[in-house]
């Protein structure tokens, strides 16, 4: 069906120009008024189907947002719309009419979140309130930064219902494992969770942190909300880009001072990507024990070399990293996701000091015994 190009310019327009909060009773309206009987019902029905895509929650990509198992939208152009999830990384058969109608979604979006995407601010990361979707992660780069077109990203975040023990149901990893990892957080060893995008590193920390005695208080430190573990004495600190005007930001390093303020049994940096490497390390050698993060890592042999790159962001030398690291955190966790969509804990790893700075290690039986013996538990069998 065919809808006349100037009646869906008209309400676009309309809209855009209303100054109101644009709802599908805004959109409805609008559509009666600009058709005004010269067009027929069945258009007039189409013309609103397409406004309500394209000024109303996040369009034709809200049915793939809502289904289970959604954890990314990806729209790299109009026809090309990919969904990743259980199953993996797929192609669906959404289209959106042409480029321009992917760019208008995309701004609309950013304003949403309170951000500028344009031509001279062309790209965006940022959360989408709260709402019937859950929290949405929007990230979005406009040409010609993109040249090929718009690119759109959309990151589903659904409060986590997994506690260690659903997580060995759905084979994250294996009875034994089960047991080790409830030892680490019973010792109060301090860990690192590492592994990609997506590999599964907030959802295993979330379910760590959930095992943490409810007598102890746990602040934790985030560049986007998305831990969410179950337990009564969770107090989370976010991060603030600077606004329009470059002003107001707030930072992670800087919220881990405050975090050091507010009498912290455990303090946790969601995700460790820059100088604030250096603010936590400073923390966990200051007596916090139990601290974890987690850190973008291929493996955990690999840890030791990706926090060199991030503390020399804080002027932190060689040397002093790898003293400060070997003191800080004790054990690796590095989770693995499949082409399939499923994600297991791949490895677990110690940290070991060296004549040439830390290592991490295969965790032994013996390894393990080493940490966890002098504080009071014993290693699962």
């Amino acid at each position: 069906m065919s809808v006349p190009t100037d009646l869906v310019d008209r309400v676009r327009s309309r809209l855009a120009s209303s100054g109101l909060e644009i709802t599908s009773a805004e959109v409805a309206r609008a559509v009666r008024e600009e058709a005004g009987g010269v067009v027929g019902d069945a258009d007039v029905l189409e013309a609103l189907r397409l406004m309500r895509q394209e000024f109303v929650g996040a369009g034709p990509l809200d049915p793939l947002l809502r289904a289970p198992g959604t954890t990314d939208v990806l729209v790299t152009g109009p026809d090309q719309v990919w969904l990743d999830g259980d199953g993996g990384l797929r192609r669906t058969d959404v289209t959106f009419p042409d480029e321009d109608a992917v760019r208008r979604l995309a701004q609309r979006l950013a304003l949403i979140c309170g951000r500028r995407l344009d031509d001279a601010q062309p790209f965006v990361d940022a959360w989408l309130p709260a709402g019937a979707l859950g929290r949405v992660r929007l990230h979005a780069v406009l040409p010609p930064i993109a040249p090929d077109g718009t690119c759109l990203s959309l990151r589903v975040l659904r409060r986590a219902g997994h506690d260690l023990d659903s997580l060995r149901e759905l084979g994250t990893f294996d009875k034994r494992t089960h047991d080790i990892l409830e030892a680490i957080v019973d010792a109060r060893l301090a860990f690192v969770v590492t592994g990609g995008t997506g590999a599964g590193k907030t959802s295993l920390l979330s379910a760590l942190l959930g095992r943490v005695d409810h007598s102890e208080r746990i602040i934790t430190v985030e560049d986007a909300g998305e831990l969410q573990p179950d337990h009564p004495q969770f107090v989370r600190l976010i991060a603030r880009p600077p606004n329009v005007e470059g002003a107001g930001e707030v930072t992670l390093a800087d919220l881990v001072r405050q975090g050091l303020r507010m009498r912290p049994d455990r303090i946790v940096v969601g995700e460790v990507r820059g100088a604030e490497v250096c603010d936590l390390l400073t923390a966990l050698n200051t007596g916090h024990d139990g601290g974890a993060g987690t850190v973008h890592a291929n493996s955990p042999a690999e840890l030791p070399a990706r926090m060199e790159a991030l503390a020399a962001l804080g002027g932190l030398t060689r040397e002093a990293l790898h003293s400060q690291l070997a003191a800080a955190f004790q054990v690796v966790l590095h989770m693995r996701r499949h082409p399939d969509g499923t994600r297991h804990l791949d490895e677990i790893g110690v940290l070991t000091r060296t004549h040439s700075g830390v290592h991490v290690a295969p965790a032994t039986n013996e390894a393990l015994g080493a940490l966890l013996k002098p504080r009071g538990v014993e290693p699962p069998c």
